[in-house]
């Protein structure tokens, strides 16, 4: 039976690309060597190197504006510690929209003062805050698009002319941006561009060399920019499998294209949430993700039935995170329409049944 994979991550990835991955680990380039058993310094891997980063520019749209790309290691995670290492000489403003934001917030106040210039925890993050003011003399603001857990997502982002950092991990190359007005972009492959193990860092070149402080080398954005993120042995699966990813999307249309199924998935997928008595969802309807739809059985609901008809339907990866609890679809770029109309036929069986 096909299983339709709503894994909130490491999630869903085309088909297309696990089949041109699995090849490579067993003979790449015909080299009769495995992707995973060359040199990262060969001319065959810098070329899946250079081509990744050239993709990723080249889908955002910031060719020849100053950016680099660059494939690094630790994901997220580690950007929260990076990104202020690199920015936060006096003040940094945040914004909090859930548990990755709060993160990020708790590491960038070990190299300076904080402002949290507004929190959404007082619904427990089924909102995203507006109007808020960013201090004019902070260093930088900083972001997340997309939360995962609480299912919310920024459909505008403020203007403002501080340097802006985001945390694009789960909705990277799902709708189109003016990704220029971001000095540096973050995401762990993770989502929506590959397997677990490279995070993916857009950054201006001009926003580095701002803070007096010394960094050590393995946490210089500089550094690794210099070095072609080639400073470290780079995860050369994850890279490659990124490439084929970016490829992928590119072949279908660029970030026009997928944004225009996600938005048919979102759509279907919140149209019974909304329709059916038995649902109810949990974010804010103005601020729901097009990535993530989270929502909970209405009081009294027969849980036992729905969890036996998703899980006979082939449907995975839908129990909510325990902070919400309930129920979380992730609809990342590779999930098919299809697989979203079963679960929707399996909300309205449940509707029959109960």
């Amino acid at each position: 039976m096909k299983k339709h994979n709503f894994s909130a991550g490491p999630c869903i990835l085309p088909q297309e690309v696990f089949e041109k991955a699995s090849q490579a680990i067993l003979n790449f380039n015909n080299l009769d060597l495995s992707l995973i058993e060359i040199s990262h310094r060969s001319k065959d891997f810098v070329a899946v190197m250079e081509k990744a980063q050239a993709l990723a520019l080249e889908l955002l749209g910031l060719e020849g504006k100053g950016y680099k790309a660059l494939f690094l290691q630790g994901g997220a995670s580690m950007q929260f510690l990076m990104t202020a290492y690199n920015l936060l000489e006096n003040k940094a403003a945040y914004l909090n929209t859930g548990t990755w934001s709060s993160k990020a917030l708790k590491e960038a106040k070990l190299f300076g003062e904080v402002v949290e210039v507004a929190s959404s925890k007082d619904q427990n993050f089924n909102y995203i805050p507006k109007g808020y003011q960013i201090p004019s003399d902070a260093d930088y603001f900083h972001c997340t698009s997309n939360n995962t857990i609480f299912g919310t997502q920024i459909k505008d982002f403020p203007a403002t002319e501080v340097p802006m950092v985001c945390d694009m991990s789960s909705d990277i190359f799902s709708r189109e941006l003016d990704f220029s007005k971001f000095s540096i972009i973050y995401a762990g492959a993770q989502k929506n561009m590959g397997p677990a193990g490279t995070t993916l860092v857009v950054l201006k070149e001009d926003i580095l060399g701002k803070v007096t402080r010394s960094i050590p080398s393995m946490l210089d954005y500089k550094v690794h920019m210099d070095k072609e993120s080639m400073f470290n042995t780079p995860p050369v699966f994850a890279v490659y499998t990124s490439m084929l990813t970016l490829e992928w999307l590119k072949n279908l249309g660029g970030i026009s294209a997928i944004e225009k199924i996600n938005q048919q998935k979102a759509e279907t997928i919140y149209g019974e949430i909304d329709r059916n008595p038995l649902f109810t969802g949990f974010a804010q309807k103005e601020d729901r993700s097009h990535m993530n739809a989270t929502f909970n059985l209405t009081e009294g609901a027969n849980a036992a039935l729905f969890n036996e008809l998703w899980k006979e339907a082939g449907i995975n990866g839908i129990n909510g995170h325990r902070s919400v609890g309930g129920y979380r679809a992730s609809m990342y770029n590779a999930m098919p329409l299809e697989s979203v109309q079963v679960l929707v036929a399996v909300m309205q069986e449940f509707e029959r049944k109960s």
